[in-house]
């Protein structure tokens, strides 16, 4: 169905479900140029065809780390031009992650360090192990969070509280990061992908064309003033109005069964 990836195990633990998994747990799940391109890879092409892919979750190998950043250890020595060149594939995969159309979901297994807890802060939303520990590290080694935190962790937590944790470079845990609204929830090890799932297939069920355009309208409409926001929102739900499951949702209500949607 997809592209095999050396350092993305893929997997579809049930219908419309994709699972992908940070597989590098030998360096803690840590970014590469490889796993970059390969995420790049998979969400644009999730972008364009998702065939029949309506949600997504997000998660690292192993009981450890779900993703330690760049990993440092391949930067070692690199010039200047070539760790810009490195960089720039990390800012393309983000940004390929923050635009993918389906939701994609965050299991965050353990630490989630510089550019993990980048990552996490740029998904739709995310559910935390007991045992997660996140770090915005950059300004340790001498630069900035430069895959999105600096926008994604404001926008998650707060301006004051992005700059406390960003100019600290401080770690924190699974229970700050939820009460400062980077975590959905949190669970213990063994239940956070089981919770995970069952969520990603309940939203799976509902009718993808809504789902997607519901993710538009709060994703953009947040970028604007709230009348322009709520012009966007207007449009996006204009989208569904034409739409077989606009029709099936509602006949499936009033015949008392549930809907088959098709996505069309």
């Amino acid at each position: 169905m997809f592209t095999a990836y050396d350092t993305l195990l893929l997997q579809e633990p049930s219908k419309h479900v994709l699972q992908v998994t940070l597989n590098r747990p030998e360096a803690a799940n840590a970014f590469n140029t490889m796993m970059a391109r390969e995420l790049f890879d998979l969400f644009e092409t999730l972008a364009l065809d998702a065939q029949d892919i309506r949600v997504v979750v997000l998660t690292g190998a192993g009981d450890r780390a779900f993703c330690a950043g760049g990993d440092l250890k391949e930067r070692n020595g690199m010039s200047d031009a070539e760790w810009q060149a490195q960089h720039l594939i990390y800012e393309r995969m983000v940004r390929a992650i923050i635009a993918c159309p389906l939701p994609v979901i965050g299991a965050i297994n353990g630490a989630a360090y510089g550019g993990g807890c980048e990552l996490a802060a740029a998904l739709d939303f995310v559910y935390v192990s007991k045992t997660a520990r996140f770090a915005q590290t950059e300004v340790r080694i001498g630069i900035i969070p430069g895959a999105g935190g600096t926008q994604t962790l404001s926008r998650a937590v707060g301006e004051r509280r992005a700059k406390e944790l960003i100019f600290s470079g401080q770690v924190f845990g699974a229970q700050e990061a939820l009460d400062w609204g980077l975590a959905n929830a949190i669970y213990p090890p063994q239940d956070l992908m089981p919770t995970a799932l069952s969520l990603a297939e309940n939203i799976a069920e509902n009718a993808p064309v809504a789902v997607r355009q519901a993710k538009q309208a709060i994703h953009k409409g947040l970028q604007m003033g709230l009348s322009d926001g709520l012009a966007f929102e207007i449009e996006a739900y204009n989208r569904t109005i034409p739409t077989q499951d606009r029709r099936e949702g509602v006949l499936a209500f009033n015949e008392k069964r549930a809907p088959k949607f098709k996505g069309q």
